[in-house]
């Protein structure tokens, strides 16, 4: 080999650290974060999460432009695509009650590089979703005050014309996030309780709006004289539905603070199907009311339900709404604030991330490094950039991290369980198996023979009909599956959503390029469904591998759905991530500490390759492994 290049075994090590995995600590319960929350505080938090701007903006401007009164159908459709992702997130927070939510997820399922990216994308989902939110903030209560904030702003500092920056510095929205992070580093306990607050006030509100705009409804502006129920026909429902999506996007919060919760394995699935059940039934019913108040072509985008109460003669109704809505955006940027630090400790605990931010304050238990450096920089982005062009990000993150928990969900199912003993802290662990890549966790059940009811295996009923399946290696039909799944998926995806206008196909190649995926995808989900999966005590998802397969169809649609411009921000956004975490996190992981000082062929497979045959193949190793009480200890 020539002078200077890379070994095969540098490089093979090399790629064992970007796939290594995290332990499942799934008994572990111990945190230094304080466990306070109670179902009823998760549920609130996940509900302030949901029901907010989105409430008083996305409403009128989806009626208005997408979808007229059938905007109450693509706010149901899109409650039931959120339920697929949220089951995920349940059965994950369930199962792990750790800070991190998808980024936690995807770390014990796809890789430590993939955990960092997802992690990377979900703090900027929080930073600019925090931001924008304040600066709506500032512009209600702008507005309630006839503008007079801005005004003021622009004679004594003037304006800029700065591409990506606002024409003016916001300093009420920087305001109030720097009071609502003084707030968060109190304590769980008065996040929670201020979070209370605001969401039984929002909730109050919301239930006025109903009550009053049914007692105002006027049943003719449904009828064909004014554009019928749905005057933009399927078509405006379903591009209804990619907007109302973003609406229930909250949930995860939830998630993230599974690890302050009392009893995580049942609080965490009761509180995501509450609030998302609750954010549902609001959005469903506000939109109804609010096109059977006035027509749904004179909507106001901009404030369309105090606008509404306002052109029916109830003003006082207009202004207890537009203060309202200030009060519920509180609570998403409650929300917002909540959960970023808890993700930067989670990344900082691992040693991904500066372990300034792992630290937590001894009274408050709160990771206060990262609530002050976060909130000071999320106030600095909501003070001086032009969000517009920006809030799309908020999607792309987050339907990116929607996809990798679901594929997590299907690579855990169907993995091997690990043993389930939980050692006493002065006692030696036990040698617990470690997976050490994508292609070696999907191995699911070693190289020995398991028994018919082992994760991964054929279903011992089926292998008279199906045994060519039971003649690959152990586990090698499930790795190629999920891969083919997730391939046709993208493909299938592709198809739906640019069809023939992009590809330019005659209608019998469009046709038989849509046959072709989707016959794909469901022969892959067939193979899937055929091998048995893991059973546990906690909540489990119903309905796999088809539940997480349709969320992760549904999540690359609305993806493909999003402008060019979009991906290539995002792609900047990853390339700084990469940057950070070749400089920083690959060499300081917590995973570096629980390797072994050689790579062995027994601890690492090789990717799927076109031998079926060579997929997991393995170098045997020593016949006889040293007891657990030679195991080298970690320093």
């Amino acid at each position: 080999m020539a002078r200077g290049l890379p070994s095969t075994a540098s490089l093979a090590r090399f790629c064992q650290k970007l796939n290594r995995l995290k332990p499942l600590e799934e008994s572990a319960m111990e945190t230094s974060l304080q466990r306070c929350l109670s179902t009823l505080d998760l549920t609130l938090l996940g509900l302030g999460g949901m029901v907010g701007s989105g409430l008083y903006v996305l409403t009128g401007t989806v009626a208005k432009e997408m979808a007229g009164p059938a905007v109450l159908l693509s706010f149901a459709l899109a409650a039931v695509a959120s339920l697929l992702s949220g089951l995920c997130y349940a059965e994950f927070g369930a199962r792990l009650p750790r800070t991190g939510s998808a980024y936690l997820f995807t770390y014990v399922s796809m890789g430590e590089l993939w955990a960092f990216l997802i992690g990377w994308n979900v703090l900027l989902e929080y930073l600019i979703g925090g931001a924008a939110v304040a600066r709506a903030w500032s512009g209600y209560l702008d507005s309630m005050f006839s503008h007079r904030i801005h005004n003021f702003t622009q004679a004594h500092i003037g304006t800029w014309q700065v591409p990506l920056l606002a024409h003016y510095p916001d300093f009420l929205a920087a305001a109030i996030v720097l009071l609502a992070s003084a707030f968060i580093s109190c304590g769980a306990r008065v996040s929670s309780w201020l979070n209370h607050t605001f969401t039984v006030v929002s909730l109050l509100l919301i239930l006025f709006i109903i009550i009053l705009g049914f007692i105002l409804a006027r049943p003719q502006n449904w009828s064909a004289e004014e554009g019928g129920f749905a005057p933009f026909g399927f078509s405006g429902i379903v591009a209804g539905t990619a907007t109302c999506f973003y609406a229930f996007v909250g949930f995860d919060v939830i998630a993230a603070s599974s690890e302050e919760a009392r009893n995580p394995k049942r609080a965490v699935p009761i509180a995501i199907s509450i609030s998302l059940g609750l954010a549902a039934g609001a959005y469903i019913l506000v939109s109804t009311v609010l096109t059977l108040m006035v027509p749904w072509h004179s909507l106001n985008p901009n404030s369309a339900l105090a606008d509404a109460f306002y052109r029916r003669g109830y003003s006082w109704a207009g202004f207890i709404v537009a203060a309202g809505s200030i009060c519920t955006m509180n609570t998403v940027l409650l929300s917002s604030l909540f959960s970023l630090p808890r993700i930067v400790y989670a990344m900082a605990v691992d040693g991904l991330f500066f372990q300034v931010f792992a630290r937590v304050h001894p009274r408050t238990q709160v990771p206060l490094a990262g609530i002050t450096v976060f909130g000071s920089l999320m106030s600095l982005l909501a003070l001086l950039l032009d969000l517009e062009a920006l809030v799309q990000f908020l999607s792309i993150g987050t339907l990116l991290a929607y996809t990798f928990v679901a594929t997590s969900i299907l690579v855990l199912r169907f993995q091997k369980s690990p043993p389930s003993s939980s050692p006493s802290p002065a006692s030696p662990s036990p040698r617990v198996k470690e997976y050490h890549s994508f292609s070696d966790h999907t191995q699911l059940v070693g190289t020995n023979q398991a028994s018919a009811s082992e994760p991964g295996q054929l279903r011992p009923a089926l292998r008279p009909y199906l045994g060519f399946l039971g003649r690959c290696s152990p586990g090698a039909a499930v790795a190629w599956a999920l891969s083919i799944l997730v391939a046709s998926a993208i493909t299938l995806a592709c198809v739906l959503v640019f069809g023939d206008s992009v590809l330019h196909l005659p209608n019998w190649g469009y046709i038989l390029l849509l046959l072709l995926s989707s016959v794909t995808f469901l022969l892959s989900l067939f193979v899937l469904g055929v091998h048995e999966q893991q059973r546990k005590d906690t909540f489990q998802i119903p309905m796999v591998p088809l539940t997480p397969a349709l969320s992760i169809l549904l999540n690359i649609c609305l993806m493909l759905k999003l402008s060019y411009l979009t991906w290539v921000r995002v792609s900047i956004w990853l390339l700084i991530g990469l940057a950070v975490y070749f400089c920083y996190g690959i060499w300081h992981s917590k995973q570096n500490r629980q390797e072994p000082p050689e790579l062995t062929t027994s601890h690492y497979v090789v990717f799927p390759s076109t031998n079926l045959e060579e997929s997991v193949q393995t170098v045997q190793p020593p016949a006889q492994e040293p007891s657990p009480t030679e195991q080298p200890t970690s320093p």
